[in-house]
């Protein structure tokens, strides 16, 4: 029973990370966001998970050239699906705006990220058919109606402060936003194709708390391709964007930018480095719950961080009430997955 708790505290503690990786990112003047997403994914995507593998493996080229190479294919275009998702993410606040665009696209990728993968391993008539599996199966379910209500209190936040999507278009930016959790969802995917690179890692000795890591080389590695094609391709074709530009700019600010940028890289790369340590507390048959528990809890600390942030604090009571409902039903969509799993 400790290890499951300490395995959502963990992930918990990965989803604070999450929802707060934007904070200093928003913090950065006279950058476009290519160039500042870009530099946060350098840290991000492939500095971390590069030294990090460095750290933890004897010998690091040849652990890589010793893997599968349809596991490592597999692994890097599930990746490469996580980035197509994270640059459709922005066209969908586009067109639908931040609440909605974020509640329908975090909705969407907990179902398909959570359920897709015990169903490829067979293991689907497990949540049905046993009562830990039904009572993992309603904290799932208590989770999507829990990012159900912290949306529509997030919608009513912005109703009130007269915040509206630059295109509204609510056809489109539903569209969008499913894709984007379905794609976004890749990120399950390619973690769950990956176990085969865990196991390798735990071959050489390494600690089951760090033994995904090694994996996220490959992983993010397919994120960062999409993404830094997507900020570089925008950076060379739009005549209002230049990379040279925003380098041009006095070298305090450049230095500073640099700075919020990187603290915002390694926030988000920590949320998977946490990731990794709650799944390795959880049972390999009730593995799917990790991304449910993820991203629930990115919800979560997305609203609790708005609150410390004072987002709420020219809206009235009701949206306020609604957003704590909202958080109180994920947390105890997290309790009811952690009995789930003691059962």
């Amino acid at each position: 029973m400790n290890s499951i708790i300490g395995a959502i505290g963990w992930h918990m503690v990965g989803a604070a990370s999450a929802a707060s990786f934007y904070a200093p990112i928003g913090k950065v003047k006279k950058w476009s966001w290519e160039t500042t997403w870009a530099v946060a994914g350098i840290f991000s995507w492939v500095l971390l998970p590069i030294a990090v593998s460095l750290f933890l493996l004897p010998d690091f080229r040849a652990f890589y050239a010793a893997l599968d190479s349809d596991v490592v294919t597999k692994a890097f275009l599930f990746g490469c699906m996580w980035g197509i998702g994270n640059v459709n993410y922005g066209l969908t606040m586009r067109y639908l705006g931040m609440s909605l665009g974020i509640g329908i696209a975090i909705g969407t990728t907990l179902v398909i990220g959570t359920l897709i993968p015990p169903v490829l391993h067979g293991q689907f008539l497990f949540l049905f058919t046993t009562n830990s599996g039904l009572i993992t199966l309603a904290g799932i379910l208590v989770a999507v109606l829990g990012v159900a209500v912290v949306t529509y209190a997030g919608h009513q936040k912005e109703k009130q402060l007269g915040l509206t999507a630059e295109q509204f278009d609510l056809k489109k930016g539903l569209m969008l936003a499913i894709m984007c959790g379905i794609f976004s969802s890749g990120m399950s995917f390619a973690i769950d194709a990956s176990k085969p690179i865990e196991t390798s890692a735990l071959q050489l000795g390494v600690d089951p708390l760090y033994a995904a890591l090694p994996s996220y080389v490959i992983i993010m590695g397919g994120g960062a391709l999409i993404n830094f094609a997507y900020c570089i391709a925008r950076l060379a074709f739009k005549s209002e964007l230049s990379f040279k530009a925003d380098y041009s700019q006095p070298l305090a600010i450049n230095l500073r930018n640099a700075a919020l940028a990187a603290t915002g890289g390694i926030m988000w790369y920590l949320q998977f480095f946490f990731y990794a340590w709650g799944a390795a507390n959880i049972p390999q048959n009730l593995s799917y719950t990790n991304w449910m528990l993820h991203m629930s809890g990115y919800v979560l600390f997305g609203g609790l961080v708005g609150l410390a942030l004072k987002e709420w604090a020219k809206v009235d009571k009701r949206p306020v009430a609604i957003l704590w409902v909202g958080m109180i039903i994920i947390i105890l969509a997290a309790n009811i997955v952690g009995l789930g799993m003691a059962v």
